[in-house]
C-alpha cells in the first residue's frame, strides 16, 4: 500500500537513463502481494493487469481484492480514494472475492495461468468466517491458491474498521487455520508486530506466534515482515530471523514499507538483511503491495534491483521467483483433489461399570 513519498522514486530528467527504472526490475519476477481491488473496490481490470504485468518485467502475480471497503460519509464533502483519506470509517466487505474470480475468469487461460487468486472478504473476527471460503470455493474451485491478504493488526485501519480488533489469535481464525493446513494451503497474514506508539517492545508479536505455533501443518506467509507505518520494533532482523529460525511452517514476503525502513532505506542494502537473507531465501518473496494502481508495478519492483544485486543467483532466483512459485504454484482446484487428514471421532456414549470399582469410559473409532 505504497501511497507515501519514496526516496528510490526519484528521478533526474537531466541524467541519461534515468527513467528507464520504469520499465520494471531487470530481474524477472513473481509479484507475490498485489491488491488488484482498492479501498472503494474498484479495479482497472485485469487485461490492465496484463499489460503493466509484461512492461514491469512481472512474469506472474498472487492477486487478491481488499477485505474492507471505505465509506463515504454523509459529512465529508469529497469522497475518498484510500483508507487514510479522512476519518470515515471501513467495514468488511465480502464481494471482492467475486470481484476477483470474475476479473479472472475474463481473461483468456494463458493469463489465468499467470495469476494466484486469494480469498481475502470476510470478517476475522467472525466465527462463521470459514463458510465464506467454503462457498467460495464450491463456487469457483478452479480460481483459488490460497487465504489472504488477512488484515489483522493494522495502523489506522484497525481503528477505522467496524467492529473489535482483529488479530491472528483470533479463535474465529482457528477453524480456517485448520482447515488450510488440512488443505495445504497457504494463508497470507498481515500483522503488525507492535502499535504506533510503542517502538520497544513487539505488543502484538506473539498473537501471530501463538497462531503459527497452534497450527504448524499451515502454511504461513508473514506479510512485510510485520512492518507497518510508525511500527518498528528493537532488533527487527534478528526478531525476523528468530521466527523463520523457529517455525519451519512460516515464510515472508519484502513488501510495502519495510524495504525502504528497514531493507534498504535510502536505497542502500543493509548487510543484516543481506546475510538473513542469503540463509533463508527459500522462504522469502517479493511483493509490491499496489493498491489497483498496475501503472507503478514498474517503478516498484525495480527499486528492489540493489538489494537483488547483493544476493548469490541462488538466492536471487529464489526471492524473485522460486518461493512464491512454491508457496502459491499448484494449488488451484486442490480443494477438489487434496485428500484432508482424517482424524477419528470418539464416542463416548458406550459405558462399562465394574462391579466395586470405578466407572470406566469406553472409546470407540
Amino acid at each position: 500500500m505504497p501511497y507515501e513519498h519514496i526516496s528510490t522514486w526519484r528521478r533526474e530528467d537531466v541524467v541519461k537513463g534515468s527513467l528507464d527504472p520504469l520499465q520494471g526490475s531487470k530481474y524477472r519476477q513473481v509479484d507475490a502481494h498485489l491488491h488488484v481491488v482498492n479501498f472503494l473496490q474498484e479495479t482497472p481490470g485485469g487485461d490492465a493487469l496484463m499489460y503493466y504485468m509484461d512492461r514491469a518485467n512481472v512474469g506472474k502475480a498472487v492477486i487478491f481484492g481488499m477485505p474492507v471497503t471505505k465509506v463515504w460519509a454523509e459529512y465529508d464533502r469529497e469522497p475518498p480514494d484510500y483508507y487514510l483519506a479522512n476519518d470515515a470509517r471501513c467495514y468488511y466487505y465480502g464481494y471482492t472475492d467475486v470481484l476477483v474470480a470474475e476479473m479472472y475468469r475474463a481473461l483468456r487461460p494463458e493469463h489465468q495461468e499467470r495469476l494466484y487468486p486469494l480469498i481475502c472478504g470476510f470478517n476475522p473476527t467472525d466465527r462463521f468466517a470459514l463458510r465464506h471460503i467454503e462457498r467460495l470455493y464450491e463456487q469457483y474451485p478452479d480460481v483459488w491458491s490460497g487465504i489472504g491478504e488477512l488484515l489483522l493488526r493494522h495502523d489506522d485501519l484497525t481503528a477505522f474498521t467496524y467492529g473489535e480488533p482483529a488479530r491472528a489469535n483470533h479463535r474465529a481464525l482457528w477453524p480456517i487455520y485448520e482447515w488450510a493446513g488440512d488443505h495445504d494451503l497457504p494463508v497470507l497474514v498481515h500483522q503488525n508486530v507492535t502499535s504506533i506508539t510503542k517502538s520497544d517492545h513487539p505488543v502484538y508479536l506473539y498473537e501471530f506466534e501463538e497462531a503459527v505455533r497452534e497450527f504448524p501443518r499451515t502454511r504461513f506467509v508473514f506479510a512485510h515482515c510485520g512492518l507497518s507505518r510508525r511500527v518498528d520494533a528493537p532488533f527487527y532482523t534478528k526478531m525476523v530471523e528468530r521466527l523463520l529460525e523457529q517455525y519451519a511452517n512460516l515464510s515472508v514476503d519484502y513488501s510495502w514499507i519495510i524495504y525502504d525502513v528497514a531493507i534498504c532505506p535510502g536505497g542502500k542494502p543493509q548487510e543484516e538483511w543481506v546475510a538473513l537473507t542469503e540463509r533463508y531465501s527459500d522462504r522469502i518473496c517479493l511483493g509490491s503491495d499496489l493498491v489497483g494502481k498496475f501503472e507503478r508495478l514498474g517503478p516498484e519492483l525495480q527499486r528492489y534491483d540493489v538489494f537483488l544485486d547483493r544476493l548469490s543467483e541462488a538466492a536471487r532466483a529464489n526471492v524473485c521467483w522460486n518461493t512464491a512459485e512454491r508457496i502459491y504454484g499448484g494449488n488451484k482446484g486442490k480443494v477438489k483433489t487434496h485428500q484432508p487428514k482424517v482424524v477419528p471421532e470418539w464416542n463416548f456414549e458406550r459405558v462399562t461399570a465394574f462391579e466395586g470399582g470405578p466407572v470406566q469410559l469406553t472409546s470407540t473409532p
